[in-house]
């Protein structure tokens, strides 16, 4: 069975509260964050209605956008990436003499 991504879901919640509860839901399901507001992960079809339903119970009449996007194995292939993580303060050597 193919376990690339899948699912990717994406947020804005203004309320703290609620945005913590709907990213522990996120982690719950198996989904790795990638961004702040964005998680991506390999879910069944069955698990992303479920998890869909349980946050719409989670934000409840609060206001927020919150989107899941099923991806195809052949949409994940052609994604494009740009990462590029910050240095640590101290290790370029940069200020040495």
């Amino acid at each position: 069975m193919n376990k690339d991504p899948n699912t990717l879901l994406v947020y804005d919640i203004p309320d703290d509260r609620k945005r913590v509860k709907i990213a522990d839901a996120c982690l719950d399901y198996g989904l790795d964050r990638i961004q702040f507001s964005a998680f991506l992960g390999w879910l069944l079809p069955t698990q992303q209605e479920e998890l869909f339903l349980k946050i719409k119970k989670i934000l409840g009449k609060k206001h927020g956008n919150i989107q899941i996007f099923p991806i195809c194995a052949d949409d994940w292939k052609k994604r494009k990436v740009i990462e590029q993580k910050a240095e640590e303060r101290g290790k370029t050597g940069e200020g040495k003499s």
